[in-house]
C-alpha cells in the first residue's frame, strides 16, 4: 500500500542522473578563479551565519565599542598631565586623571573578558554546528559521490573546511569593526589636534589600503587551494593507515613515504605563497608607518619649535595616530582571517549546494507496506555517457520469491542488484516497487525494508553486539541473541572471554573473514527486511560454516524477495529463477535444472566450476 504526499505527476526522465563528468561527484570546484570576497560568499554568510545570532554579535558590538572607547582616554589624558599637571603643577587635576585612566582601564579589562567569552565560545558552537550539517549532508548524498571522493578527503572538508568561520561570528568580524571604530574615532581626534599633520599622516595609509586589497585578493584562492591540498593528503594518509597490511605484505613503505612527503611539500608550498603574501602586506605596513612617523616628527617638531603645537598637544596626536594606525594594521591580519573564512565557506556550500540523495523532485510516493515485488522494464545503466553496463534489461522479482545474478566478472551483476536496492537511478527503462516507479518512492519508506549482506562485509569499531543491533538498535535482547543464534555468531563467541561484547577493532580486524560475514547475516537478520540483498554471503565461509550458513539463509530468505549476487553457483541451485547476465544483457534465465538441461551458458559456467 501506497500514498502520494504530492499530487503533481512527475516523468521518470527527471529524476534520472545525468552520465559523464557531470555526473561524476568529484570536487573539482577548487580550481576555480575567485575573487578576494565574492558578493555572492557575502550575503550567504551574512543570510546564514551572521543574522541568526544578530543579538549576540549586536552585544560584540557594544562592548567592543566601549573597550575601544575606553582605550582612547589613556592617550587623550597625556595632553593634560603634560600641558597642566605637570606644566602647571595641578595635583588635583592629577587624582582625577588616575581617577579616569583606572576606570577606563576595568573597562577595558571586564569587556575584553566578556567579547572572548561570549562569541569565541559562540564561534567553537557554531563551528560544531557547521560540521553535523555538512556529515548530515555528505551522508545523504548519493553513491557515485562517494565513488568520486576519498573518505579521508570528505573527512578533512567536514572537520577543516569549517574552522575558518569562527572568523564571522567569533572575535574576527567584531574586532574589524571595532578597529574601523577606533580609526574613526581617533581620525576626528586628529584633525582636531592638528588638520594638517594628519594629511600628511592620512595619506601613507590610503596607499596600505589599496596594497591590502590587492593582496586579498592574490591570497584567497591560495586558501582556497589549501583546503583542496589538505584534504587530498588527509585522503591518502587515511588509505594508507587503513590498507597498512597490504603496504606492509608488498613492502612499499619506501613509495607510501614519498607519497606523503610530495603531499606535505605541497601544503608547504601554498603556506608559503599565503605567508609571502601577508608578509609583504605586513612589512609595507611597517615602511608606511615609519615614514609616517618621520613625516610626523619633522612636522610636529617644527610646529612646536614655532610655538604652533604644544608638547602635550604633540604626544597625544603621536598617541592617537597609533590609534588609527594599529587597528589598520590589525584589520589585515582580520582581513586575512576573513579571506581564509569566506575560502572555507565556498569550499562548504560546493557540497552543501549538491542534491541530497531521495530528494529528486518527484519522489512522492510513500510505501506503508513493502510487499516486495519487484520488475525492471527494459532497464540500462551507464557509469559513463556511451557505456552502457546494463542494455535493456527485464525481468519480475514476485514477492518471496529468490533471483540469483550470475555471470562473469563486469556483467551487470552487482549494478542490477544496487538499481533493485535504489542504489542508483537507471538511465534508461523503470524500476519498479510493488508497482510503483522507483524513481517516485521516498527512499527512507523503501529502504526501512531493505536488508543486505554484501561480500566486502563492513563492521564498525566497536563490540560485536553494537554491529548486530546496528540494523535495529531499539531491538530485544531476545531478538538479538535469536539472531546470533540463527547465523551461528555464538559457534565462536563462545570462545571469546567477552561473549558478544568481545571488541573487533576498526573494521572487524580482529576476526576471520567467516566471522565478519555471519555478523553480518546475524546483523540482516534482526532486521528482518521485506527484500534482501546478498552479494555471495557464504564467499569468505570455510565448508563447516557454510553448512551452517545456508542453513541459516534459508530460513532469513523465506517469504521475502531476495536478489543474490552469485559467485559460487552451487549456492543458488534452489533459487526460484537464475539471471545469466553477459554484456550487460540477460542472455538465460530459468531454474538450475532448466538451466543445465539447455546447456547453454550456465552449464558452462556451473561445469566449470564442478571440475575446480
Amino acid at each position: 500500500m501506497a500514498r502520494s504526499v504530492d499530487s503533481k505527476s512527475h516523468p521518470h526522465a527527471a529524476a534520472k542522473r545525468p552520465v559523464g563528468r557531470a555526473a561524476s561527484g568529484a570536487l573539482d570546484g577548487d580550481q576555480r578563479k575567485t575573487p578576494a570576497v565574492s558578493l555572492s560568499s557575502v550575503r550567504h554568510a551574512f543570510r546564514t551565519i551572521v543574522w541568526p545570532r544578530k543579538k549576540l554579535i549586536f552585544l560584540g558590538l557594544v562592548l567592543i565599542s566601549i573597550n575601544r572607547l575606553s582605550g582612547l582616554v589613556l592617550p587623550g589624558s597625556t595632553k593634560f598631565l603634560i600641558d597642566n599637571v605637570i606644566g602647571e603643577g595641578n595635583t588635583s587635576l592629577l587624582r582625577l586623571l588616575l581617577l579616569v585612566v583606572g576606570a577606563a582601564l576595568v573597562v577595558q579589562s571586564v569587556t575584553s573578558f566578556l567579547l572572548t567569552r561570549l562569541l569565541s565560545v559562540e564561534a567553537q558552537h557554531l563551528i560544531s554546528i557547521l560540521r553535523s550539517q555538512m556529515q548530515k549532508h555528505i551522508i545523504r548524498l548519493p553513491l557515485y559521490f562517494f565513488d568520486s571522493n576519498k573518505s579521508g578527503a570528505l573527512v578533512s572538508r567536514i572537520m577543516n573546511d569549517v574552522e575558518g568561520v569562527r572568523n564571522l561570528v567569533g572575535t574576527g568580524l567584531v574586532q574589524l569593526v571595532g578597529g574601523i571604530l577606533t580609526a574613526v574615532v581617533a581620525l576626528f581626534l586628529l584633525i582636531e589636534i592638528n588638520a594638517q599633520m594628519t594629511l600628511f599622516a592620512f595619506l601613507p595609509l590610503v596607499v596600505f589600503g589599496f596594497i591590502s586589497m590587492k593582496a586579498f585578493a592574490f591570497i584567497r584562492p591560495i586558501f582556497r587551494k589549501r583546503g583542496a591540498i589538505h584534504a587530498e593528503v588527509t585522503g591518502r594518509l587515511t588509505e594508507t593507515i587503513g590498507g597498512i597490511r597490504v603496504i606492509k605484505g608488498f613492502h612499499a613503505e619506501p613509495q607510501e613515504y614519498d607519497v606523503f612527503e610530495r603531499g606535505v611539500n605541497r601544503v608547504f608550498q601554498n603556506v608559503k605563497q599565503s605567508l609571502t603574501a601577508t608578509s609583504l602586506v605586513t612589512s609595507m605596513a611597517t615602511l608606511l608607518m615609519g615614514l609616517t612617523s618621520v613625516i610626523i616628527m619633522g612636522l610636529g617638531g617644527t610646529m612646536i619649535i614655532k610655538g604652533q603645537m604644544t608638547v602635550g598637544e604633540f604626544v597625544a596626536f603621536t598617541l592617537y595616530l597609533a590609534f588609527l594606525v594599529t587597528p589598520i594594521v590589525q584589520m589585515s591580519n582580520i582581513g586575512t582571517q576573513m579571506t581564509e573564512a569566506f575560502a572555507g565557506l565556498d569550499r562548504m556550500e560546493e557540497i552543501l549546494l549538491m542534491e541530497r540523495e531521495g530528494e529528486e523532485e518527484g519522489r512522492t510516493v510513500v510505501l506503508d507496506n513493502v510487499r516486495g515485488d519487484i520488475s525492471f522494464e527494459d532497464v540500462s545503466f551507464a557509469y559513463e555517457e556511451g557505456k552502457d553496463v546494463l542494455k535493456n534489461v527485464s525481468f519480475d522479482a514476485p514477492a518471496g520469491t529468490v533471483t540469483a545474478f550470475v555471470g562473469s566478472s563486469g556483467s551487470g551483476k552487482t549494478t542490477a542488484a544496487g538499481l533493485a536496492a535504489s542504489f542508483r537511478i537507471p538511465t534508461g527503462g523503470v524500476v519498479r516497487i510493488d508497482g510503483h516507479d522507483m524513481a517516485t518512492v521516498k527512499l527512507d519508506s523503501y529502504r526501512s525494508q531493505l536488508g543486505v549482506v554484501l561480500q566486502d562485509e563492513f563492521l564498525f569499531e566497536g563490540t560485536i553486539r553494537e554491529n548486530i543491533l546496528f540494523a535495529r538498535p531499539g531491538a530485544s535482547e531476545d531478538d538479538l541473541l535469536a539472531a546470533v543464534a540463527a547465523a551461528h555468531v555464538t559457534e565462536f563467541t563462545d570462545r571469546f572471554d567477552d561473549g558478544l561484547d568481545t571488541l573487533i577493532g576498526e573494521r572487524g580486524v580482529k576476526l576471520s573473514g567467516g566471522q565478519r560475514q555471519r555478523v553480518s547475516i546475524a546483523r540482516a537478520l534482526l532486521a528482518d527486511p521485506r527484500i534482501l540483498v546478498l552479494d555471495e554471503a557464504t564467499s569468505n565461509l570455510d565448508t563447516e560454516s557454510e553448512a551452517y550458513i545456508q542453513e541459516s539463509l534459508a530460513r532469513l530468505m523465506s517469504g521475502r524477495t531476495t536478489l543474490v549476487i552469485a559467485h559460487r553457483l552451487s549456492t543458488i541451485r534452489r533459487a526460484d529463477q537464475i539471471l545469466v547476465l553477459e554484456d550487460g544483457r540477460i542472455v538465460e534465465r530459468g531454474t538450475h535444472d532448466q538451466l543445465i538441461a539447455s546447456q547453454g551458458r550456465y552449464h558452462q559456467l556451473y561445469t566449470y566450476e564442478a571440475r575446480i
